[in-house]
């Protein structure tokens, strides 16, 4: 199956440099009309400049493809409407918006600034937001549309001092998990990348040359491709990096039923053993099964006859 996307529109953000840039690119060389969104900023979100969204566009009209420059601030919605009017107006429609954008303020916990914590949230998440809900009632209105969360391990499962960009990236999922729920009967699909590759923002993370080498950002936009593709997978995080690709999942185990007079801090401490015993465990789709579980069980051991 050749996986092409002509005659659909594309936004990436954040797709001057690294892993958005590849995106943008490879996009293009599918067929893909591209608007390429980079506010030009430093690593740490501070400046800005169109200087490297523009040497995109001219790399994808070199090779024959169609691309605009967009430097619109993700954090700020007016500027993201405005973005998205422009796509409309120049081609018709967005099929796809790839939420990339993003910066990096890392300091420990006890050392990091407040205000540095909320820029990190208000870019990657609310720019991801804004950026999507920006995208959302005409993907509703196409009945067609692709978007990507850009989620990280760090979120996933944790990374010392990143507290604020872990709690960004975490955020990310649980958007996901809802607007699955709420977009899938207008056609929309949306997934989250976890990428692992090298950019800007791990160069000096990671000072192995060798490693670094591995890291390619195109091999991660293999499995961004993937989830935006007409044959994309729906509610997916996907891990991808040095040409590895798995899947992450939220599970949550059987657990156990209390009687009332069981319902103890110390009952639950001595119970975590099957509490955590994964033979059962599933993943939900929609906090509701929670619920439902949880009653199910509670009606059952107390012989309740439920409606």
């Amino acid at each position: 199956m050749s996986v092409r996307f002509d005659g659909q529109v594309a936004i990436v953000t954040g797709a001057g440099n690294g892993l958005g840039k590849s995106h943008a690119l490879e996009l293009a060389r599918r067929g893909a009309r591209v608007v390429v969104n980079d506010l030009g900023g430093a690593r740490d979100g501070s400046g800005g400049s169109l200087t490297a969204a523009q040497q995109v566009v001219a790399e994808i009209e070199g090779f024959g493809g169609e691309a605009i420059a967009n430097g619109a601030n993700v954090t700020d919605y007016a500027e993201v409407e405005a973005m998205v009017e422009a796509a409309v107006e120049k081609w018709g429609r967005v099929d796809i918006l790839v939420n990339n954008a993003g910066i990096l303020r890392d300091k420990s916990f006890a050392k990091m600034e407040i205000d540095d914590f909320r820029l990190v949230m208000e870019v990657h998440l609310m720019g991801s937001v804004n950026c999507t809900k920006a995208v959302w009632e005409l993907m509703r209105k196409q009945n067609y549309g692709r978007i990507v969360m850009t989620t990280s391990s760090s979120g996933l499962y944790g990374n010392f001092g990143q507290s604020n960009y872990g709690a960004a990236k975490m955020a990310l999922v649980g958007l996901m998990n809802t607007l699955y729920l709420e977009g899938e009967k207008y056609g929309i699909k949306i997934n989250c990348l976890s990428p692992t590759a090298r950019t800007r923002m791990t160069e000096d993370i990671i000072p192995d040359p060798k490693v670094l080498d591995l890291m390619t950002p195109e091999s991660v936009t293999a499995g961004l491709l993937a989830l935006v593709a007409e044959a994309a997978p729906n509610r997916y995080i996907l891990g991808a990096g040095a040409g590895s690709f798995a899947c992450a999942r939220i599970v949550e185990t059987e657990g156990v039923y209390l009687a009332p007079e069981q319902q103890t801090p110390e009952a639950v401490l001595a119970d975590l053993d099957t509490i955590s015993d994964g033979d059962q465990q599933k993943e939900l789709f929609g906090g509701l099964n929670q619920t439902v579980k949880f009653v199910q069980k509670a009606a059952k051991a107390l012989d309740v006859e439920l409606d």
